[in-house]
């Protein structure tokens, strides 16, 4: 088991996760729960501790 608290991200998943649109990095935001791309101007999801990464559900930054 991890030591990750329950409904946060693990930290070395963040570091692998790129944005699936323009493969750049990622900032997680812990206080909405989700994780921004800058460069897509999209934030993605995070739901039960797990990153939706689907263009589709990510909320447009403006």
């Amino acid at each position: 088991m991890n030591d990750v608290p329950a409904g946060s991200v693990d930290p070395k998943l963040l570091e692998i996760l790129v944005c699936p649109l323009t493969k750049g990095p990622l900032e997680y935001d812990a206080a909405k729960q989700e994780l921004i791309s800058r460069a897509a101007k999209l934030a993605y999801p995070i739901r039960d501790g797990i990153p939706i990464m689907l263009p589709e559900e990510a909320r447009r930054l403006d």
